[in-house]
């Protein structure tokens, strides 16, 4: 049976040489790669090569002005037409540069074939630079479309993030990495296995199995793998935790601060505006990103939970209060001089007094909204 393993990331040097790993190391195994560079002129260049060189070069037609469409539609056709000839053992999947993987992943794994693995491969002395870029992708010549929004940073982060395994290059500017940029490499993923390109088995990691549905839970704001406190190298994590809810004008008047005080943060949060709402915090290259991820498990009817997940509930019961059940502070702050002591000072002056708690959750909805504006209400 066809295995499929997808390589992603935006250092395109450090991706190319992970491809080029699996396809010297596994017998059968051709690799996949759709250039959407090429979609101004209105196609997407789809080319099939083994270790050997090209096998195929074809296109594919792009698909409402948006070229990851057209990668989606052209992409299973040929993992299908892989598996039924019969021939190919692996086909590894090496995504154009801002592509992400949990996309890809849930594309394959929807279209019934056999996901064995998603890697995404990083230059550590690229990390810092690409996370705190916060150029649109487009400016790079880099969207996927033309209503892409996204940055260079966070996307980074997510391709960083989502893969179990991190391909960890040792390229010539691989060597100028220090141990500040490994040390920042694994606090910001350290759940991840980190194969050494050259040392390690990485066809190992392409065929171990990969679960599109758990790393899907790993990412969710409500149930997200966060690291944990951590201090090597120069470079810390902070995680912060807390009960009481944020003021809304307080927090929104620090948010420019606290997005600029760390190359990455990411979490859930808790405005006395709106207590039943779990908001999503997501920032790096000092722009932010915070999202409805909707409601807290303690505002819903017990007749609700069963519609909830298993991995939401265990999530929520790990992290239980009794007053307030999981309704929280749950942020992770992580970068290189991180000031931990004026960050924790700036934080918990953002949360509500003991007087304005006090006063329950009828006044704290009548506090200014000052979020209205980023949530879109």
């Amino acid at each position: 049976m066809l295995s499929v393993a997808i390589v992603g990331g935006l250092h395109a040097d450090a991706r190319r040489a992970a491809v080029d790993r699996l396809l010297a190391d596994v017998p059968g195994a051709v690799a996949l790669h759709h250039d959407l560079a090429t979609a101004v002129q209105g196609t997407v260049v789809r080319t099939i090569r083994d270790s050997g060189g090209p096998v195929s070069i074809g296109e594919a037609p792009l698909v409402n002005d948006c070229a990851c469409c057209a990668l989606r539609e052209d992409l299973v056709p040929e993992l299908e037409r892989l598996a039924e000839d019969g021939t190919t053992r692996l086909a590894v999947v090496e995504l154009w540069e801002s592509v992400e993987p949990k996309a890809m992943a849930e594309v394959v794994a929807g279209a019934g074939l056999r996901l064995t693995g998603v890697i995404t491969a990083v230059d550590p002395a690229l990390v810092l630079p690409y996370l705190g870029n916060g150029d649109d992708l487009a400016e790079a010549g880099l969207a996927a479309a033309a209503t892409d929004q996204r940055t260079i940073a966070d996307t980074f982060a997510r391709q960083l993030e989502y893969a179990p395994v991190l391909a960890v290059a040792e390229s010539d500017e691989a060597e100028c990495a220090d141990d500040t940029d490994r040390a920042l490499l694994a606090q910001l993923h350290p759940t991840a296995r980190q194969v050494l390109l050259g040392h390690g088995d990485l066809a190992d990691a392409a065929l171990a199995g990969f679960d599109v549905d758990a790393a899907a839970a790993a990412q969710h704001p409500a149930c997200a793998l966060l690291p944990a406190e951590a201090d090597e190298c120069g470079v810390s994590t902070l995680v912060w935790h807390r009960r009481r809810p944020f003021h809304p004008e307080r927090l929104y008047a620090a948010l420019e601060d606290l997005t600029c005080a760390a190359a990455r943060s990411r979490g859930r949060f808790w405005l006395a505006d709106r207590p039943d709402t779990l908001l999503h915090w997501d920032a790096a290259g000092g722009a932010l990103c915070v999202e409805n991820a909707g409601p807290w498990l303690a505002s819903l009817p017990d007749a609700a939970w069963e519609m909830v997940p298993p991995v939401r509930r265990a999530a929520a019961a790990l992290d239980w209060h009794a007053e307030h059940g999981d309704c929280c502070q749950h942020l992770v702050f992580t970068s290189p001089g991180l000031d931990r002591d004026g960050l924790e000072r700036l934080l918990e002056s953002c949360l509500l007094t003991e007087a304005e708690y006090a006063a329950g959750r009828t006044a704290w909805k009548q506090l200014p909204p000052a979020f209205d504006t980023l949530l879109e209400v």
